[in-house]
């Protein structure tokens, strides 16, 4: 779940990671390297393969710190995350074609036109989809014959920020079972918020397993990135309902590489 506003940035980069940390928190970039070299040029391939592997990382509360006052740095660490860092992250390395590229890939999704400032953070969901759909990276997942229902909220929960209304649209709980044939893995959902003065409280990423649609999350009540099924998150939590988007698949000539360790 969010952890609270996300404000301002210090930098986490990968190059000040301890460098004897516990073993149980060190995720080799050799490995990682290893991973993304076994798998094709398949978008839903590399984030299926890396989601998996950060499964087990620590979850980490309000990863982005800072005001709107402070110097926006952009923040990118592969040792814990909160749930939308978690997406971003898998997301962006999963697009990049080296490993020096995956920092450019995450400025992009995280911030409007890519632009490294406090205001320009996506750090509402609807402008997070808004955002990366205008930029294409993501684009919707066609749902025929599914219905989608309009929640009116006015956000200010981010300090900082104005408060402003906004319209989210969403497949209604009771109708997601409908939508489960056109999911696939590398999906991601946004999970709409009851609340009238927030659009989404949570967001995973969807991999269709051989009986199940599964979610891979940071969960902040389990205090790591975990997998589970779909419908067993859906029943334990209130919602609104759910928005589900695809990463767009990158053109041959863009299509990312072996990341060098």
């Amino acid at each position: 779940m969010f952890g609270g506003p996300r404000g301002a940035l210090r930098l986490s980069t990968l190059a000040q990671a301890p460098t004897k940390p516990p073993a149980s928190s060190t995720l080799s970039l050799r490995r990682l390297d290893a991973v993304l070299s076994q798998t094709n040029d398949d978008l839903s391939s590399r984030i299926e393969a890396l989601s998996r592997h950060f499964l087990g990382r620590p979850y980490k509360e309000n990863p982005l710190k800072g005001s709107p006052n402070s110097p926006e740095v952009l923040t990118a660490s592969l040792t814990g995350f909160d749930c939308v860092t978690y997406v971003e992250t898998v997301l962006a390395l999963a697009r990049a074609r080296r490993l020096r590229d995956f920092t450019e890939e995450l400025q992009k999704i995280r911030y409007k036109h890519g632009q490294v400032q406090w205001s320009r953070r996506n750090h509402y969901m609807t402008d997070w989809i808004r955002n990366n759909l205008q930029n294409r990276v993501v684009e919707p997942v066609p749902l025929p014959a599914v219905p989608i229902v309009v929640r009116v909220r006015l956000l200010n929960t981010v300090p900082g920020l104005a408060p402003r209304q906004t319209r989210v649209k969403c497949i209604p709980k009771t109708a997601i079972s409908r939508a489960e044939p056109y999911l696939q893995s590398g999906d991601l959902i946004f999970f709409a918020s009851t609340r009238r003065n927030l659009d989404v409280f949570h967001v995973g990423i969807l991999v269709r397993g051989p009986d199940s649609i599964n979610l891979r999350h940071a969960s902040r009540s389990q205090g790591r990135v975990v997998e589970q099924r779909l419908r067993d998150f859906l029943k334990a939590n209130r919602m609104a309902g759910v928005i589900v988007v695809r990463p767009r698949q990158l053109a041959p000539v863009d299509a990312p590489g072996k990341l060098p360790a």
